[in-house]
C-alpha cells in the first residue's frame, strides 16, 4: 500500500482492521486520496491479502466485492494443512460469501489481486446476474468475457442466483422453541435458512461461538457445476480470519442442516478438526 494519504486516512479513522467498508467509509477514503473507485479498491487489496491463510501455496490472494448497497466486502484465500486442495477457499468466494452474510442481493464489481481461476469464474457465474465486472491490477473484464458459453443456474431452470434466492423455513416450529437459549444453534439455523441450495436442497449453516461472545457465521452456497460450491464451515472460518480471530478462540461450533442426499457435517467437522479441538455439534431438520 504505497499511497500515503490512504495510509493516514485508514489510521485516522481506524479502518485498517475492518473487513467490511460502509459507503461512508468509502466516501471518506475517496475524498482523502483523490483516487478513482477502482484505483482505491486495488490500493486496498493488501488489507485483504494480509488476511490470507496460505500454508500450502504461500500465494496470498485478496479480493473485494462491491455490493449494490455501496458496501465493500473483503475476502482472502484460505488453505488448510492436512486436507485436500478441494477444501481451499478462494479469495473471490470469500468476498462474495462475505457479502451474502450481509444479505447483499447484487455485486457490482469484484476487484482481485490475481486473474480469477476457472473455479472462481464458475462460482461467480452462480450470481446469475446480467453483468459483473472484474477489476485486475492491469486490466478489467466482464465475467462473460472470461467465461463464454457458461453453464449456470438458468441451464437448470433457476430464475434467481445465490444472493437472491427464497429463504428457507427450517425449524420454524420445533428447533427455535427447543433451542431458544442456544445462540449458536439459532445463528446456525438462521444461516441455514438463508443458504442457497437449489440443486441438493441441503440448506446448511454454521456458527462459531468465540471466547469474547462474538459469533462467526457461514452458510452453504451451492453451484450448478457442483464443485465450486462453498461449504458453510469454509465461510465461517473465512470470517474468523477476516475479523482477526484465531481458531484457538473458538469455544463452540454448531451446524444446522436439512436432511438431504447431500450432507455438510462430515466435511465441516473434518475441516474444523484441523484447526480446533472443539467438537462440532449438529442439528438435522
Amino acid at each position: 500500500m504505497e499511497n500515503d494519504a490512504l495510509k493516514q486516512t485508514l489510521q485516522q479513522h481506524r479502518l485498517e482492521g475492518l473487513c467490511r467498508l460502509s459507503p461512508e467509509h468509502v466516501a471518506t477514503l475517496l475524498q482523502a486520496t483523490r483516487l478513482g473507485e477502482d484505483t482505491l479498491a486495488l490500493a486496498l487489496l493488501p488489507l485483504a491479502q494480509q488476511k490470507a491463510q496460505v500454508p500450502v501455496s504461500g500465494f496470498r490472494v485478496g479480493a473485494i466485492a462491491i455490493g449494490g448497497s455501496g458496501y465493500w466486502y473483503l475476502g482472502a484465500n484460505m488453505e488448510t494443512v492436512g486436507l485436500p486442495l478441494s477444501s481451499a477457499l478462494h479469495a473471490e468466494q470469500a468476498a462474495i460469501g462475505h457479502a451474502a452474510l450481509f444479505d447483499e442481493h447484487h455485486i457490482e464489481k469484484v476487484i482481485v489481486s490475481a486473474s480469477p481461476c476457472g473455479h472462481c469464474r464458475q462460482f461467480m457465474h452462480e450470481l446469475n446476474q446480467t453483468s459483473l465486472m472484474l477489476v485486475l491490477p492491469d486490466d478489467h473484464f466482464m465475467l462473460d468475457e472470461l467465461l463464454p458459453h457458461a453453464f449456470g443456474p438458468a441451464d437448470l431452470g433457476q430464475t434467481y442466483g445465490m444472493l437472491n434466492s427464497p429463504a428457507g423455513s427450517l425449524g420454524q416450529q420445533n428447533s427455535q422453541q427447543q433451542k431458544a437459549q442456544d445462540l449458536a444453534c439459532l445463528s446456525a439455523l438462521d444461516e441455514a435458512n438463508a443458504s442457497y441450495a437449489p440443486y441438493s436442497h441441503n440448506r446448511a449453516g454454521v456458527a462459531l461461538l468465540l471466547d469474547d461472545g462474538q459469533i462467526c457465521r457461514g452458510r452453504y452456497l451451492e453451484n450448478a457445476a457442483f464443485n465450486p460450491s462453498l461449504g458453510p464451515m469454509q465461510l465461517a472460518l473465512s470470517q474468523l480470519f477476516l475479523q482477526g480471530y484465531t481458531p484457538d478462540q473458538i469455544r463452540r461450533a454448531f451446524i444446522v442442516e436439512a436432511s438431504a442426499d447431500v450432507q455438510q457435517c462430515d466435511a465441516a467437522a473434518r475441516l474444523l478438526s484441523q484447526l480446533s479441538a472443539v467438537t462440532l455439534d449438529r442439528l438435522v431438520l
